[in-house]
């Protein structure tokens, strides 16, 4: 049984880090799914696939891993370096603002 380890991304919609603190195991696909000929629905009989364990820490997911036989490969996350300004937010509005206001 094969999994991929690694930690998500955030969501596109937003700008927070929220739900990208945890680690998932996520199981690889089995085998191919079949298409139903009448209804045209795919499935498959690998449950597996469907299954997501979040942990709090790499080491916690490589653990289990190991404690169950999972054959684990770990992606490593592209971290996104901080857009910190000097002034922050407020320099948008502060009175010695030296270029023009664009909005």
């Amino acid at each position: 049984m094969r999994a991929r380890i690694y930690q998500p991304a955030r969501n596109a919609m937003t700008s927070g880090q929220g739900r990208t603190k945890t680690w998932v195991l996520e199981f690889a696909p089995e085998g191919g799914k079949d298409l139903d000929p009448l209804m045209g629905w795919t499935s498959s009989s690998d449950t597996q696939q469907q299954v997501r364990l979040r942990f709090s820490s790499k080491r916690a997911a490589l653990d289990y891993a190991a404690d169950h036989g999972i054959e684990a490969t770990v992606s490593e996350p592209h971290k996104r370096k901080p857009n910190v300004r000097a002034g922050g937010y407020g320099e948008n509005f502060a009175p010695n603002r030296r270029s023009a206001w664009t909005h």
